[in-house]
């Protein structure tokens, strides 16, 4: 076993050794200077916000992720920030912002408490919640599947079950029925690699069965509500992943290629050399190596020049197909200010900057969502903070929601169409192998 740990662990720096040396050679590459000023973003863009169901809602019927929660040391769900009762309020603080889009998730486990039957009450909440966010002058974003399904699902296996994606098809167009009419925007899944993660190291998942399952309840999905919606967009956003997005994500994107109206691309972090050769390790490895304890969620590095080559790649990728950035924010420790020192406005302006920094290089980036509006249960913890609006759930049994400096921040971004020509980041790009190399290395973009 020594001997063969000792391979694995050469190999895996050998990979790391070729992407530095790679790197090396091309630091002297000039790097890409726009000579277009920075542009206005068009009207039409879709600033927006971003929400999850189990994560926000509270009032959690049983699911995979309450018994994930009972089973583990995670934090109590509790009614996390309590959206079911206070949706109105967070509706009108998205638009008082000026967003155009506000995304939800209809919770499966809450509409099909059991097999075959649907809850009447359940769907009236979703009702009302659709029909104040289009009231209040927004277009809903509806997430079909934000990585959670019914305890009587897991009891037939979840994902293990050959069933499941019959069972999902049956929840999923009733969903589709009752809003089309709507106009919504549609994501089908939730950055389904993470999916497959989280379920095969909780759930009964394999995940090779998985990733088919979940491909064909996609593209299944896809042609119905087509069908039901003539000119819906739809699409399944992927989390970005720097450094080896191909590897990560593209035997997802090869199986839905033909059935994404528009890329949906969650972007948070840049590469981690360290973190990604311990992974390397680790995946060669498997049992052999005790998993290792990784960074907390907070101190993962940003460089938010790493959404540029997030967007270059699929605009490479799709050159037909507009992008939007479905999910991007940052987290704190407990709404803390970060050891870097980096606040929530000059972040969510940075990552602004080169958005427009994309556009003026012709990518065709549609749309943007903050994630998220408030603080939320960020997958067994509270104390990640994402929200324009803080929320102390642990403490503080008003769920008040506080606002941070961005609300401020987004708002004259959005009231402006972005920020002004003359606008430089806080932080100059970073070096190139510490954002997503190879692509950050071989064609690095700088400020003007």
């Amino acid at each position: 076993m020594r001997s063969r740990f000792h391979r694995y662990v050469l190999a895996a720096l050998a990979a790391a050794a070729s992407t530095l040396l790679l790197c090396t050679h091309s630091s002297a590459i000039a790097p890409i200077r726009s000579n277009t000023a920075l542009p206005v973003l068009d009207p039409d863009f879709l600033w927006g916000v971003a929400s999850s169901g189990f994560q926000s809602e509270g009032h959690a019927p049983d699911s995979n992720w309450t018994r994930y929660i009972a089973n583990s040391g995670a934090d109590e769900l509790h009614d996390s920030v309590d959206f079911y009762d206070r949706y109105a309020a967070d509706i009108d603080s998205a638009a008082a912002l000026g967003v155009k889009v506000f995304r939800i998730g209809i919770e499966w486990a809450r509409v099909q408490p059991a097999p075959g039957a649907w809850d009447a009450a359940a769907f009236g909440f979703y009702d009302a919640v659709i029909a104040k966010i289009v009231q209040a002058g927004m277009r809903p974003m509806i997430t079909l599947d934000h990585w959670v399904y019914p305890g009587w699902a897991a009891d037939r296996g979840g994902w293990g079950n050959p069933g499941m994606v019959g069972d999902w098809l049956a929840n999923m167009r009733t969903v589709v029925d009752r809003y089309a009419s709507r106009n919504p925007l549609w994501v089908t899944v939730n950055e389904p690699v993470a999916y497959i993660v989280h379920e095969t190291r909780r759930g009964a998942a394999n995940a090779d069965e998985m990733l088919d399952r979940v491909t064909q309840a996609h593209n299944a999905i896809y042609d119905y509500i087509h069908r039901i919606q003539p000119g819906a967009q739809v699409t399944s956003n992927v989390g970005y992943v720097a450094g080896s997005e191909a590897q990560v994500n593209g035997g997802l994107i090869d199986r839905i290629a033909d059935r994404l109206d528009y890329v949906g691309v969650d972007y948070y972090s840049a590469y981690d050399p360290v973190q990604s050769l311990l992974s390397s390790i680790t995946r060669a490895v498997g049992s052999a190596m005790p998993e290792l304890p990784g960074q907390r969620i907070w101190e993962l590095p940003v460089r938010t020049e790493g959404i540029y080559y997030a967007l270059q790649y699929y605009s490479r990728r799709f050159p037909n197909k507009p992008l939007y950035v479905v999910e991007n924010g940052m987290a704190t420790e407990n709404g803390m200010p970060r050891a870097d020192g980096y606040t929530r406005s000059d972040h969510l302006r940075d990552t602004i900057y080169w958005i427009q920094r994309a556009v003026a290089d012709g990518m065709n980036v549609i749309g943007y969502n903050y994630w998220s509006l408030t603080d939320n249960y960020e997958w067994g913890s509270y104390t990640p903070r994402f929200g324009l609006y803080t929320v102390d759930v642990r403490t503080d049994p008003t769920l008040t929601r506080r606002p941070t400096d961005a609300v401020g921040t987004y708002t004259q971004i959005i009231a402006a169409g972005g920020l002004p020509a003359d606008y430089r980041p806080t932080r100059g790009p970073a070096i190139c192998v510490l954002v997503d190399p190879p692509a950050s290395c071989l064609t690095p973009v700088a400020n003007p």
